[in-house]
């Protein structure tokens, strides 16, 4: 639907206007009748610039919809109504886009449309998983009680992304930082030096040829490199997205990396255990749970294997057989789904394996800061210390020889 704007006359001969969101101008002309309004001129209000250059778009962070969801169960579980809850909801909201998404829900709604219903047309907002677990609840009637466990949900998995991005930060600012002093050394002090090393005349020492080489030849080539550079990222990027196979060859290099591989496969089972353990207490098959999970596990290897779980479930088998061989999945885990099917308690059990490895990420990445903190710190203070040592050795040399 579009947004229009208006201008009619009431029945006393005032003048209004307003806007509304409708399919049709005559739509909206329909609706000012209904009102007891003659509508007068009737047009279609221009889009933003960020409506046609869906880029410019703020995106919908995940604080945004714990936020949304925690207050959703509030209002649900007071007795509100869901198209007073989104309404609320909507006109409170400060993200564009969000509020956009927001409104959008609320009218298929009005319309007919179940909440989950409405809320599948936006998979780039609200997830299978989360979409599924409102189906749940709404066919449950505890709709409250699943908008609560997912907000928890939602937390647990924005707390393991900002672990791994928090690891991720200081060797990218200093590796950054590192090339940058590098690069400018090379780019404009060394230059400097060249010239004054010409002017005295006589061979340099192998260090300091070495480093004006490396200058003049990053000076020649410096396009070259950030357009190489930039093109190797974008056909990486299309090549994972086009390519099945290389997709899946370079998730399966990620999880063998050093360091790295074994805190992602420790991230796919906290996010696997929590996220099935919230799907089979809210009512959701368990089947149909490995199937979102599998969907939303970020990782094609992982994937797979979630995905030949869920066939051998269905010939017949338990969770914990098919997973035994697993390269991903380790087999304390196994054991410890095997103890929760046979006890029945499998959600609980699921639970408590969220959070040890949750943990255990925590304890990995605070691991993986102190170990590259040093390195970085070695491999900046090594770079440039070398590059300096090399330009000054030429004037210590002349000093021996004026000596």
């Amino acid at each position: 639907m579009s947004v229009y704007t208006w201008q009619g006359k009431t029945r006393d001969g005032s003048v209004k206007k307003g806007e509304l969101e409708a399919k049709s101008s005559d739509a909206v002309s329909a609706q000012l009748r209904a009102q007891g309004i003659v509508p007068g001129k009737v047009k279609e209000k221009p889009k933003d610039i960020s409506e046609i250059f869906t880029f410019l778009q703020p995106k919908v962070k995940v604080k945004d919809l714990v936020v949304f969801t925690r207050q959703f169960a509030v209002m649900v579980d007071a007795g509100l109504p869901l198209v007073q809850c989104l309404q609320i909801l909507g006109d409170q909201e400060e993200n564009p886009t969000f509020k956009k998404a927001i409104n959008q829900v609320r009218s298929d709604v009005e319309s007919g449309a179940t909440f989950a219903e409405a809320l599948r047309k936006h998979p780039k907002i609200f997830d299978s998983l989360f979409v599924n677990l409102v189906a749940a609840g709404e066919i449950g009637g505890i709709l409250d009680t699943i908008l609560n466990r997912l907000a928890v949900q939602l937390e647990k998995q924005d707390k393991l992304a900002r672990q791994l991005r928090g690891a991720m930060v200081y060797p990218a600012t200093v590796s950054t930082i590192a090339v940058a002093c590098i690069v400018l050394l090379l780019v404009k002090v060394i230059p400097v030096f060249q010239k004054m090393f010409e002017d005295f005349g006589g061979d340099l020492p192998g260090p300091t040829q070495m480093v004006i080489d490396l200058s003049e030849w990053l000076q020649a080539n410096v396009m070259f490199l950030l357009g190489g550079t930039f093109l190797f990222v974008t056909a990486f990027s299309q090549a994972r997205a086009r390519s099945i196979p290389f997709h899946y060859r370079t998730d399966a290099l990620a999880l063998k990396l050093p360091v790295f591989g074994n805190i992602i496969k420790k991230v796919a089972v906290a996010r696997f255990t929590r996220t099935l353990g919230t799907m089979i207490s809210s009512g959701v098959p368990i089947l149909d749970g490995l199937d979102i999970v599998a969907k939303t596990a970020g990782n094609m290897v992982i994937e797979e294997e979630l995905q030949e779980t869920r066939a051998s479930i269905s010939e017949g088998k338990t969770i914990a057989e098919p997973l035994r061989g697993s390269q991903v999945f380790p087999g304390m885990m196994v054991q410890m789904v095997a103890v929760g099917e046979e006890t029945g308690s499998m959600e609980i059990m699921l639970t408590k394996i969220a959070d040890f490895y949750d943990d255990e990420v925590d304890t990995a990445v605070s691991g993986l800061t102190s170990m590259l903190e040093p390195l970085m710190m070695v491999f900046m203070g090594g770079s440039i210390g070398s590059i300096l040592i090399a330009m000054y050795l030429p004037i210590f040399t002349i000093a021996d020889s004026i000596n």
